[in-house]
């Protein structure tokens, strides 16, 4: 299992989710970032290598519709938020 899976369980289950595990997998999955068996894929190992911060910066610049760039902003480990510098 990938830290990305055990993140998202974490997150998950930090919200009071039940089968956090379970539904982490079928994000990932149905996100196209882990096939039906179970490993990552390309798409998963990519998110992965990004590490938390990349990651929340990636869902800002997606966010913004493309207008910012990821160094546009800073990433609170704390809350996993980022905000525009």
């Amino acid at each position: 299992m990938g830290s990305i899976v055990t993140r998202l369980t974490r997150q998950l289950a930090s919200k009071g989710v039940k089968g956090a595990k379970n539904m982490a997998v079928g994000l990932l999955k149905k996100n196209g970032q882990m096939s039906a068996s179970g490993k990552l894929t390309a798409k998963g190992k990519a998110r992965q290598a990004l590490g938390a911060a990349g990651r929340a910066k990636s869902r800002a610049v997606k966010a913004s519709g493309g207008k910012n760039k990821s160094s546009d902003y800073k990433y609170n480990p704390k809350t996993n938020r980022v905000k525009k510098k």
